[in-house]
C-alpha cells in the first residue's frame, strides 16, 4: 500500500484544492500587475518620501459643481454686469472653440466678510464662514473635462479616462494604514453614476488598496454600514469556529507554495475581515456620542441629519486612524446635486443640508486636537460659469473654480489665485487637479513623482507627467 494516498490526506488536500480554486480568481487581477505588494501585510505602515505634514485626508465631495461666483469667490463686477450680454468661447460638445454670446448673472447671494482674514464668503454658508480663518481658499482650480462623468474620473484618478487607481488607493500604497483592524480607505455613501466604483477602485495596485464602500448614494445613513459586516444568523463562537478553520486551510496551503507574496496578500484581507467584525461595529454606531456633539453637526434635525451623521462617522473613523477618508454629497438621480441648469436656487437646499455639518466637523476636530495632521478638502469636480443658463441657472465650467482645505499642511486663512473679473477663468495662482494631487501628497509625505507603480510595461503614477507642488500654500 506504500506511496498510496490514505483518505485522509486525500480529502485533506481536495479541501485545499477548492480552495486553490478560489484563491485563484482572487489572484487574478492582481496577477495581472506586474509588481507584487511591497510587504507580507499590504496595508502595514511605510515611510513616507518626505517629512509629513498630515497623516491622514477627510476629502468632502460636493457632486456637481458647486458655483464659485454663489459661494467663495466674491466678484463685485459680476453684480454690476448683471444682464448684460458677453463673448465666451465655448467648452461643450458643438460649441467648443465657438464664439457665442451669453447673458450674465449676479450671484443670487450676498456676500459678507468673516474672520481675521476678512475672506468674504456668501449667504449660503453661515456656519462654515464662522471658520474661515482655518481655510485656505484656492481659487485659481481648473481642470479636465466639462461633463461629470470624465470630471469626476479626472478627480479621483487623475485621468478622464481608461482604469486607474483612485487617490485614496495611491495614499494607502504608498503609507499603509494606521490601525490594523480597518481598512485604509473608506468612501462613504458613494455614487454609482459619474465613474461609480471607478471612483474609489484600485485600478492595476493590489485589490488591498481599493476603497472600501460604507453605503451609496440615496440610502439614508442610519442605515449604511459596510456590508456583510455581521452575520446574525451565526454565534460569536460559530464565527471564531469558522474562522479558525479558514485559517487552518490558509496555513496549509501558504505552506504549499512558500514566497507566495500575492497569496499572502489575499489571507490577510481575509484576516483584516475578520478583524473588522469585532472592532468595527461599534466605531461605526454613534451611540456613544454625546447629545452636545449630535447638535455640532445637526443630527437629529432636518435637513442636516443625514449628512451630519457622515461627516461624524468621518471624524471618528479619522480618530482611529483610517488614512483616507471620502464623504459624498452625492445621490442617485441622473442629475447630480449641485448642478444647477435652470434653477440655482436650489444650491440654498443642499448648502443648508451641508453647511452645518461641515462646520462642526471642522470644530470638532479642532477641538480634539484632530486638525493638526488632518487634511479636510471640500470641493467638487468642478464649477459653474457666471452667465446664465436659462432663466436662472449656470452651466459646467472646468476654466475656473474654488476649492478649500484646511487643517495639517496648509496656511489657515489664506487665499491662493484668482479667476478673470467676472469668476469665469482662472488667471493668477492657476492649480490644475493635477497640481491639487501632487501637493496633497506632498502634504502626507509623498513624492508624487516617486510614487509609482509598474504595469503593462510602464511605470504609471496619480499625476501622470504631470503636476507641481503649490508651495506657496504650505503652512
Amino acid at each position: 500500500m506504500r506511496g498510496r494516498p490514505y483518505r485522509r490526506d486525500l480529502l485533506r488536500t481536495a479541501a485545499c484544492g477548492f480552495g486553490s480554486l478560489a484563491l485563484s480568481g482572487l489572484l487574478h487581477e492582481q496577477a495581472r500587475g506586474e509588481q507584487p505588494p511591497r510587504a507580507k501585510d499590504p496595508l502595514s505602515p511605510k515611510p513616507p518620501h518626505l517629512v509629513p505634514r498630515a497623516k491622514r485626508v477627510i476629502f468632502l465631495f460636493m457632486q456637481g459643481g458647486p458655483s464659485q461666483v454663489d459661494t467663495f469667490d466674491h466678484k463685485p463686477a459680476l453684480f454690476e454686469s448683471d444682464g448684460k450680454n458677453i463673448d465666451f468661447v465655448g467648452v461643450r460638445f458643438g460649441t467648443f472653440g465657438k464664439k457665442s454670446q451669453r447673458r450674465l448673472m449676479r450671484p443670487l447671494w450676498s456676500f459678507e466678510r468673516y474672520g481675521q482674514c476678512g475672506q468674504r464668503v456668501s449667504d449660503l454658508f453661515p456656519h462654515v464662514a464662522q471658520h474661515v480663518d482655518d481655510l485656505c481658499l484656492l481659487h485659481g482650480m481648473h481642470t479636465e473635462g466639462v461633463a461629470h462623468g470624465p470630471s469626476t474620473l479626472f478627480l479621483h484618478t487623475g485621468a478622464t479616462n481608461l482604469v486607474r487607481p483612485s487617490m485614496g488607493s495611491w495614499i494607502t500604497y504608498g503609507l499603509g494604514t494606521e490601525n490594523e483592524n480597518l481598512p485604509g480607505y473608506i468612501t462613504l455613501g458613494p455614487s454609482a453614476s459619474k465613474g461609480g466604483p471607478r471612483n474609489h477602485s484600485n485600478g492595476f495596485l493590489p485589490t488591498a488598496y481599493q476603497g472600501t464602500a460604507m453605503g451609496r448614494a440615496g440610502q439614508p445613513a442610519v442605515e449604511a454600514t459596510i456590508r456583510h459586516l455581521t452575520d446574525p444568523g451565526r454565534s460569536a463562537r460559530s464565527g471564531e469556529d469558522r474562522y479558525s478553520l479558514l485559517q487552518a486551510l490558509n496555513r496549509s496551503q501558504r505552506a504549499a507554495t512558500p514566497g507566495d507574496d500575492r497569496l499572502d496578500a489575499v489571507i490577510g484581507s481575509f484576516e483584516l475581515a475578520y478583524r473588522m467584525q469585532k472592532h468595527a461595529p461599534a466605531l461605526l454606531g454613534l451611540s456613544r456620542e454625546t447629545p452636545a456633539t449630535l447638535e455640532l453637526y445637526g443630527i437629529g434635525k432636518k435637513p442636516t441629519d443625514d449628512f451630519g451623521r457622515r461627516c461624524l462617522q468621518a471624524r471618528r473613523l479619522a480618530e482611529a486612524g483610517v488614512r483616507y477618508i471620502q464623504v459624498n454629497y452625492a445621490d442617485e438621480s441622473p442629475t447630480p446635486r449641485w448642478d444647477q441648469h435652470s434653477n440655482m436656487p436650489r444650491h440654498a437646499e443642499h448648502a443648508r443640508a451641508t453647511d452645518k455639518p461641515v462646520a462642526g466637523l471642522l470644530a470638532d476636530l479642532k477641538q480634539r486636537g484632530l486638525l493638526e495632521d488632518t487634511l479636510v478638502w471640500w470641493g467638487g469636480e468642478f464649477g459653474r460659469t457666471p452667465f446664465a443658463q436659462g432663466k436662472n441657472g449656470r452651466d459646467h465650467n472646468p476654466r475656473g473654480f474654488t476649492v478649500w482645505l484646511a487643517g495639517a499642511g496648509v496656511k489657515p486663512g489664506f487665499s491662493y489665485g484668482a479667476t478673470d473679473e467676472i469668476g469665469h477663468e482662472a488667471v493668477e495662482g492657476r492649480v490644475h487637479m493635477h497640481d491639487l494631487h501632487a501637493t496633497l501628497l506632498h502634504m502626507l509625505g509623498l513624492d508624487h513623482e516617486r510614487l509609482t507603480y509598474r504595469y503593462a510595461g510602464r511605470d504609471f503614477r496619480l499625476t501622470d507627467v504631470h503636476g507641481e507642488v503649490v508651495h506657496p500654500i504650505l503652512a
